[in-house]
């Protein structure tokens, strides 16, 4: 299926919490209606965080041929890869989809990098400054919040409610680098968007549980021995420690700072709490105007149902 009237979807999109089946019925949805998948995460950009950051690269590969996949594998782990860096790579996979009559199919849970592209967000390129970063982060919440809303409203507006002080940090550290006198360049996604976004929702008891299987058949299949190459090929542990939970928590038991078991456990609690906040962020998204369409569970009837309708003629 090609998309071809203006009035035509232009973009499918599948999001999620962790382990919410989001991969699965991309996938599916891709080969359906002639698709190729985008991926909207943060960690798998990098080569190496296979299953750390669940890429499950298999999905990919169905009986009825591979699903394409982009930005997936496009950076090494001890290269910095921000947003910034992240809209510049969407724009030109998602024209060079579009270009070639297919479907793209934007499939992750990274939601401040889905909410820049469906609101197009304009983003400076701003190198950080750990000085200011340091000073900043000594204040509390409050004041930093504060501090955003008089200095750059319209960037206090885009944040969620609940955001972190790791991102009103960032956010304050732009807005204080951009005087007028120093231009920087903003990356966005240039293309009018249409899009169509199935948001995976599931009952949170069975969630948990989701996720605690998810996380043993991961470390059943080399997790921990993944962080220790990464290790073994220079990855110092606070690298490790700004890619994510799973490489934090493991990095940290591997050089003997925690036990296997307690390793587990915290991590299994850090994974519970970043699916609260992924919830958190998406029904936030829907409050600040993107429309949503939620699916129960592993509903992929009615997730076909929807694409077809939206899709048809």
């Amino acid at each position: 299926m090609t998309v071809t009237k203006s009035t035509d979807i232009n973009l499918l999109v599948v999001c999620g919490a962790t382990a919410s089946g989001k991969t699965r019925l991309g996938v599916e949805l891709a080969r359906r209606f002639g698709g190729e998948i985008l991926s909207v995460d943060s960690r798998q950009v990098y080569r190496g965080l296979d299953i750390g950051s669940g890429k499950d690269l298999d999905e990919y590969n169905t009986p009825q041929g591979p699903v394409p996949y982009h930005l997936i594998d496009i950076v090494d782990p001890p290269q910095v890869y921000s947003l910034w860096n992240y809209l510049g790579d969407f724009d030109r996979a998602f024209m060079d989809i579009s270009d070639r009559a297919h479907l793209p199919v934007a499939v992750g849970g990274t939601g401040l990098y889905l909410e820049a592209i469906l609101r197009g967000y304009e983003v400076p390129e701003k190198p950080a400054d750990e000085q200011l970063r340091t000073e900043l982060m000594q204040e509390s919440h409050a004041t930093l919040e504060r501090r955003l809303r008089q200095l750059d409203l319209a960037r206090y507006r885009e944040l969620d409610a609940n955001t972190s002080k790791r991102r009103l940090v960032r956010a304050l550290e732009v807005s204080l680098g951009v005087d007028g006198t120093e231009p920087h360049r903003v990356a966005a996604v240039s293309a009018s968007l249409r899009p169509l976004v199935l948001t995976i929702r599931w009952d949170r008891a069975l969630l948990r549980e989701r996720v605690a299987t998810r996380l043993d058949e991961r470390l059943a299949v080399g997790m921990v021995e993944e962080v220790q190459s990464l290790l073994d090929a220079g990855v110092g542990i606070e690298r490790l420690d700004r890619l994510g939970m799973e490489f934090r928590h493991i990095g940290h038991h591997l050089v003997g700072d925690t036990t296997y078991e307690q390793m587990r456990t915290d991590l299994l609690q850090a994974i519970g709490q970043l699916v609260k906040r992924q919830d958190t962020y998406f029904r936030g998204m829907e409050r600040r105007g993107t429309p949503m369409h939620w699916l129960d569970g592993d509903d992929h009837t009615a997730a076909i149902d929807i694409v077809e309708k939206a899709l048809a003629p």
